[in-house]
């Protein structure tokens, strides 16, 4: 394994190291997200399970570096980041924009003949054959703001910030930018287990179309339904943590 490359360290943050772990999870934000929200992940999983959080660039560390606004380039540079990880079990956890990230990830991984992970948890994500585009990323500040409440995603103080909002949209669109114009192949299919974990209020993703991730892989598929809205995972962190452990104990 050749952890130190400079790609893995410029993307991956690992708040609790866990070298007797027996499996590692990476985690991948929502758009807008950063590294820090899966540190309560980090913390609940170790020494069990050694989380690598992904920081995306133009937020947090990464702040000043160029934003990506493109699917294929996120998930090329992740798995650049990612596919040398080699000396133990790997399992991908991403939500909302974050789980096409892991699903593409993994597909590189199969691509490049790699093992598969060994999960993919697809979180508060339909499923990539159903539903695509979307208009938010061309709109106002304002309207971005909206769809930011409507989510219930991001701290109400922040989005009343002029400061803070001035730091945090630029990428906030981008994301948007990216998910809204990604569009999947058709006929591509995963070789790995899937837990599909989703809010009964959602309002943008129906149980059918979480439900349809079964779709996107020739191994087994579980859907698993919370209470709550887009970020119904951080009501239930504890619920969603305990699951994630239970798949993936013991290697």
């Amino acid at each position: 394994m050749h952890r130190a490359t400079a790609q893995f360290e410029k993307w991956v943050s690992v708040s609790h190291p866990a070298p007797l772990s027996s499996v590692r999870l990476a985690c991948l934000p929502y758009a807008g997200g950063s590294a820090s929200f899966f540190f309560p992940v980090s913390r609940a999983l170790h020494p069990s399970v050694e989380v690598l959080a992904l920081q995306y660039p133009g937020r947090q560390t990464r702040l000043h570096e160029p934003r990506i606004d493109n699917v294929p380039e996120f998930a090329d540079q992740i798995f650049a980041a990612l596919r040398h990880l080699d000396d133990k079990p790997l399992a991908l956890f991403g939500h909302s924009m974050g789980a096409v990230l892991a699903y593409e990830v993994a597909l590189r991984m199969q691509d490049a003949g790699l093992p598969a992970p060994v999960r993919l948890f697809a979180s508060g994500r339909r499923a990539p054959s159903r539903g695509a585009g979307g208009r938010v990323h061309t709109g106002s500040d304002a309207e971005l703001v909206s769809e930011l409440r409507e989510l219930s995603g991001t701290n109400e103080m922040l989005l009343g910030d002029p400061e803070v909002l001035a730091m945090i949209l630029p990428a906030i669109r981008s994301d948007y930018t990216a998910i809204e114009r990604y569009r999947h192949e058709p006929g591509r299919r995963l070789d790995c287990p899937v837990t599909v974990l989703t809010g009964d209020r959602d309002p943008r993703v129906s149980l059918d179309e979480a439900e349809a991730w079964a779709e996107h892989t020739t191994g087994t598929s579980e859907t698993k339904v919370f209470r709550g809205g887009h970020f119904f995972l951080v009501d239930h962190m504890a619920e969603v943590v305990g699951l994630v452990a239970r798949r993936l104990g013991p290697f």
